[in-house]
């Protein structure tokens, strides 16, 4: 098939091309830059921004499924921003895939499009979306799996897949997070509880999206729904940031501040960024204070039954491959 990846250069996405083009699959990358990684695998590349309609559509021809990863993350920035690439973004990729008569589409989500700021355990996808969001980046992505999900139809399968804190080579947004603050000193436990989190090596994440979009078609049982994506395996947070450290050799976090300090350091920070258009983003926000003094992790077991989905990459052996590829680079 040819395969139209949004985002392929970047950390996931890369992934899923790679996946896509050792068992022989055409790929088309549409990013904002190319990439020499992409063109070793013979993947065709256009450049372009998914706020350009024209662009989006011209991408998408003869294309016969369609990967959309590409996404504005982040916890800081303006809500236009965020909402012109997630959310008009993926407007245009609905309407590339009804133009060209591409019948498949997988979703890249986030389990944040579900997170009200209290602990999530072993939640499945009954649960609501929240009546508000802390932070832009969750929002727009509700509104845009929101419209994913309403546009399944005959004509067009969608599936929305919700990774859940993706690491692993390659990484360039939690595992450089976490290195930078950690030999900073910059790193502090929120509050003292042991609140179980799970994550997902990112092969693995990739490996559902390919198998998401082999089972796809009309009327099957994923189309017009959402899957929670994890290893499957929830550990104390604190123990996995832990863990990521020593993969680089770093003393582990042992400082801690009281949750509601954090979140009150968060409202602060929020509100001098915003008066002094400051660059850059805060060292605290409420919605990264929520999320580190809580539990979240979720029943992987739809995706099991579904997708066929199961973690072929153990967070053992992801470490070990982390630990090997940060030898290769500096971070």
């Amino acid at each position: 098939m040819r395969a139209l990846v949004t985002g392929g250069g970047g950390f996931l996405g890369g992934v899923i091309v790679r996946m896509l083009r050792e068992r022989g699959d055409e790929v088309r990358s549409f990013s904002r830059a190319t990439y020499p990684a992409l063109a070793a695998l013979g993947v065709d590349q256009v450049r372009g921004d998914l706020s350009d309609r024209a662009a989006v559509i011209a991408a998408a021809t003869g294309c016969d499924i369609c990967f959309h990863v590409a996404a504005k993350a982040g916890i800081w920035g303006t809500y236009d921003a965020f909402y012109r690439a997630n959310v008009t973004g993926t407007a245009n990729i609905l309407e590339a895939c009804q133009v060209n008569g591409i019948g498949r589409l997988v979703y890249t989500s986030s389990p944040s499009v579900v997170f009200d700021g209290r602990d999530v355990q072993g939640g499945d996808e009954s649960i609501p979306y929240p009546a508000r969001y802390e932070a832009a980046y969750p929002k727009t992505k509700a509104l845009a799996e929101q419209m994913v999900l309403t546009a399944n139809s005959p004509a067009l399968a969608t599936v929305a897949l919700r990774p859940h804190l993706i690491w692993g080579p390659g990484d360039n947004h939690l595992v450089p997070r976490i290195l930078a603050k950690g030999r900073a000193g910059r790193l502090r436990r929120i509050g003292e509880r042991p609140n179980l989190v799970d994550t997902v090596y990112v092969d693995n994440a990739a490996r559902a999206h390919l198998l998401a979009g082999d089972c796809l078609t009309p009327g099957s049982p994923p189309a017009g729904k959402a899957y929670f994506i994890s290893n499957g395996q929830p550990i104390p947070l604190w123990e996995m940031v832990n863990r990521i450290l020593a993969a680089a050799d770093l003393p582990p976090v042992t400082r801690s501040i009281p949750p509601r300090l954090a979140y009150t350091i968060g409202c602060i920070c929020e509100g001098i960024w915003r008066i002094l258009h400051l660059t850059g983003e805060p060292p605290m926000t409420r919605f990264v204070a929520h999320e580190l003094a809580s539990a979240h992790w979720f029943d992987i077991s739809a995706a099991r039954r579904d997708l066929g989905y199961d973690p072929q990459v153990s967070i053992d052996e992801g470490l070990r491959q982390l630990r090997d590829w940060l030898l290769t680079v500096k971070l």
